[in-house]
């Protein structure tokens, strides 16, 4: 080892260290470049951060309106009256699938595939018999649950079709459909089916697949729907309802005389968003806000097809339609309530005189009650948008705006609140100040 001169050790070490001094200058020169970088990263996850907090206290705000408090404290009520009933064991849906009284060993821990079940609810009267056959075969085969409402009590005269026995009937005389729906088509009780067809025993059904009407309804997504009616058939009411020959749907029509004009720009039923009472099909969201749109005492339905399209669940004008490729024919055949004879009335009471006998002209009452149940219907949907004032109509062009400027309105004041909090905290503070420097 010579004098004087640095050792291999003391060589290493300075080397080691110039490396470090190095590796540290490298380090922060990537740090200064990265810097750039991770500000841009900063502010892209505050913007982000801020926009979803917004939308989520907008959605927030929309649901209190939709699902108000009322409804949570009736649901809170039935909850407390199931208090006594461990969680695990309470059962709150049915259906109305036949069980049997019976079964083997096997099946009974199996149960039964409830999956892509719809539902076909008909009032029927035996005089349509021949025609509810022809209608029903059409359905059995795509996989629905038959429920037919005998209005006119003669039900022991349909078992001898082939398929009765698997059907559910229900006997109430004189009684319209919508008055069988609203008390046996609870949405609990058909929540296992995808698409209710609640439809009059009078339509034919030659051109009528179920099959392929479902798919059609289903990828366009129809929340409300109908199909089109032949031009053969009886009473058309409304335009939009008649069949298109070279579409396979519709969501609007197009009139451009009459005192009632539709034109693309037209947003109200009957020119969108529309179907008729005699053969709606719903989706099982739509048809738990149809049952509750039902009244229970207005039993002929009138009225409600101008505002079935407040169930679409959106943009009526998008989910509501008519489907063309697969249609019926109305046959117009009246036999809910046909004209009875009645002995010892008087022209009085009926006004067509007989001597000692008088016909009842029950098409004639039905109509004035229908027509009562009319003006009626209006005057409660009237009262009840006056009286809700969290109510929105969401059909209207200015819903949307409303709802924003509600919105901007919430922030503003928001904003206008803290920024009174600190400029009430600064006065605090200068007048601290100014106590101090007396």
């Amino acid at each position: 080892m010579i004098h004087g001169l640095p050792s291999m050790k003391s060589i290493k070490s300075l080397k080691s260290l110039v490396k470090r001094k190095t590796n540290a200058q490298e380090v922060c020169k990537s740090g200064w470049k990265m810097k750039p970088f991770l500000a841009l990263m900063c502010t892209a996850l505050l913007i982000f951060w801020y926009k979803t907090t917004n939308i989520q206290f907008e959605q927030t705000e929309i649901e209190e309106t939709d699902y108000p408090f009322d409804m949570a404290k009736e649901s809170e009520a039935v909850n407390d009256k199931l208090k006594g009933l461990p969680r695990g064991i309470i059962q709150s849906r049915s259906d109305l699938e036949l069980k049997p009284l019976w079964s083997r060993g096997s099946l009974r821990s199996k149960g039964v595939e409830m999956t892509n079940r719809n539902l076909l609810a008909i009032p029927v009267g035996l005089k349509q018999k021949g025609n509810v056959d022809a209608l029903v075969k059409k359905f059995l085969p795509a996989n629905f649950t038959i429920v037919l409402f005998h209005y006119d009590g003669n039900m022991d005269k349909w078992w001898d079709l082939e398929w009765s026995s698997k059907a559910i009937h229900i006997v109430a005389q004189n009684q319209t459909k919508w008055w069988f729906a609203k008390r046996f088509l609870h949405p609990d009780v058909v929540s296992i089916y995808d698409y209710i067809f609640l439809w009059d025993e009078d339509l034919g059904v030659e051109n009528f697949n179920p099959e392929r009407y479902l798919k059609i309804v289903k990828s366009v997504g129809l929340e409300i729907s109908q199909p089109a009616l032949d031009h053969n058939s009886t009473e058309i009411h409304h335009k939009i309802t008649l069949r298109s020959k070279t579409k396979k749907f519709h969501r609007r029509v197009y009139i451009n005389r009459g005192h009632k004009r539709c034109s693309n720009t037209s947003s109200d039923p009957p020119c969108t968003g529309f179907v008729e009472g005699m053969a709606p099909v719903f989706s099982k969201a739509a048809w738990l806000c149809t049952w509750n749109l039902i009244q229970n005492d207005l039993v002929h339905g009138w009225g409600m097809d101008m505002k079935l399209g407040y169930c679409a669940q959106g943009d009526r004008t998008k989910n509501v339609g008519i489907v063309d490729s697969e249609y019926i024919l109305h046959q117009g055949i009246q036999t809910l309530g046909e004209s009875v004879p009645e002995k010892k009335k008087t022209a009085r009471d009926v006004g067509t005189r007989r001597q000692g006998h008088t016909t009842f002209d029950s098409r004639t009452e039905i109509r004035r009650q229908s027509t009562w149940e009319l003006q009626t219907f209006k005057e409660r949907w009237s009262k009840a948008v006056e009286e809700d004032i969290k109510w929105i109509d969401p059909s209207s062009s200015s819903s949307m705006t409303k709802r924003k400027s509600n919105g901007n309105n919430r922030r503003l004041r928001r904003g206008s609140s803290s920024s009174h909090r600190v400029k009430h905290k600064r006065s605090q503070e200068t007048s601290r100040t100014t106590t101090t420097h007396k």
